[in-house]
């Protein structure tokens, strides 16, 4: 599909990374193209710039009022739906999509979507790892880092978009559809944006509305939500599980990761042969391996990945070794299901640094996963009193509450002792106090190797 541009006047709502490459995608399109962005040019810094070369007209520290001159608008992800200037678009009929869809419109290649709650990262880094090892022609791109948009003219019939999807990537599209794609688990999470568990999962469940019969969804057995989805999906839905043999799918059999289809059994390799650790990891392989099987990716070349994949940073991230004590960053963990995931990997004596932005979580289940493992729990951030509350009251009492990350890493190395790990995972977002979770963990890594 390819759209053509030329002359039309577009709105791009918001100037981050998506935004930029958007920006560069719609004036070699000969579109005529208006930024808008919340922040002022001050706050934009030298960012400023580069975007009053490339941009017709900039609409800075304000929205726009009259929205009745522009033929589409293109939002980035982190923009919500239902602003007001948004929702006067739509009454005046104007097309508005997000950056995913305007990639899909544009893209020569064919999409490979991944979503869920947590692990979308790892199991998009896994695949990306694969399709390098079976030297097909591919991006990782999406919610990962690396805008679709930003690849999208380097794509060509060949190419693979191996695509992280966030909900709020999936709430803008209108013709995206992936060839293969995974919804890995629904834990509630974004509650802030998406108010309720139905509609979360609404826009998880868009990645597979426009696929066809022949297109395929790899669903996570194990976690109910997902199971349950079943029934909503036109395309072939094939279930992927580490707790059950499944008549048909991918599973775990006597250790072994086996690919079941039409009666044909294929093993792909041993589970013991996996790197990365913990019982969520092992979901994101099995997901991984049906992306690919499904992409026609050979058995070994799959395995070759797996055993050579040393996980994604942020997420269950070996830090180091000090004073016998093993840090794990695990900044990644910003809602409670994906440091739930975290502490289950633990199996010594351990100091749980956490707690960070409000977006409405629960935090009982959190605390319910502790087992005997986790020795003592560090706080900081927003939710640092909420969290010590739900502790409290499940009877866990052995709580700090510190100001920074400096404090926390401080107090871990007193708490800690020799054949202990350190665990960073938040269970909560980042930008209390971050700009993002990946600053939050590159500080945390910075001050524990600073005792070195």
């Amino acid at each position: 599909m390819n759209n053509s541009m030329t002359g039309k006047k577009v709105l791009v709502v918001g100037a981050a990374r998506s935004g930029v490459s958007t920006l560069s995608v719609l004036k070699h399109l000969g579109a005529q193209v208006v930024l808008n962005d919340i922040k002022t040019k001050e706050q934009l810094g030298d960012l400023y710039e580069a975007l009053s070369n490339d941009a017709d007209e900039l609409i800075l520290g304000t929205h726009p009022d009259d929205m009745s001159s522009y033929d589409l608008v293109v939002l980035s992800p982190g923009v919500p739906t239902d602003l007001p200037f948004i929702e006067k678009a739509r009454e005046q009929a104007v097309e508005i999509i997000g950056e995913l869809e305007l990639a899909y419109q544009n893209c020569k290649g064919s999409f490979l979507g991944i979503t869920g709650t947590n692990g979308k990262t790892t199991t998009t880094s896994l695949v990306g790892e694969i399709f390098e090892t079976a030297k097909r022609k591919h991006f990782v791109v999406g919610n990962i880092g690396l805008p679709a948009i930003s690849k999208t003219l380097d794509a060509d019939e060949e190419t693979v978009m191996v695509t992280e999807l966030s909900s709020f990537q999936l709430e803008s599209i209108k013709h995206f559809r992936p060839r293969v794609a995974t919804i890995l688990n629904l834990t509630p999470d974004h509650l802030n944006r998406h108010k309720t568990m139905a509609a979360y999962t609404d826009a998880k469940c868009r990645i597979f509305e426009n696929q066809a019969e022949s297109d395929i969804l790899l669903l996570n057995y194990d976690n109910e939500a997902t199971r349950l989805l079943k029934d909503r999906v036109s395309s072939k839905v094939v279930f992927f599980s580490r707790k059950e043999s499944l008549d048909e799918g991918v599973f775990v059999d006597n250790g072994m990761i086996v690919v079941k289809m039409d009666d044909v059994r294929t093993e792909i390799g041993a589970v013991s042969d996996i790197f990365i650790p913990g019982p969520h990891n092992l979901e994101n392989v099995l997901a991984a391996t049906g992306l690919a099987f499904f992409s026609d990716i050979a058995p070994d070349v799959i395995m070759a990945a797996i055993k050579a994949f040393k996980g994604v940073e942020h997420r269950v991230e070996y830090v180091d070794v000090i004073q016998g004590i093993t840090f794990f960053n695990d900044s990644k963990g910003t809602n409670p299901d994906a440091s739930i995931q975290a502490v289950r990997a633990m199996n010594k004596p351990t100091i749980l640094i956490a707690g960070g932005m409000d977006k409405g979580s629960d935090f009982n289940e959190f605390i319910e996963s502790f087992g005997p493992e986790i020795e003592a729990l560090v706080l900081l951030g927003e939710t640092k009193d909420l969290i010590e509350k739900t502790a409290l009251d499940h009877g866990f009492t052995n709580i700090y509450k510190v100001s920074t990350m400096v404090e926390a890493v401080e107090k871990s190395f007193e708490l800690a002792s020799e054949n202990y790990n350190v665990l960073l995972s938040p269970a909560c977002a980042s930008w209390d106090m971050y700009e993002s979770y990946e600053v939050r963990g590159r500080e945390f890594k910075a001050l524990v190797r600073a005792h070195k």
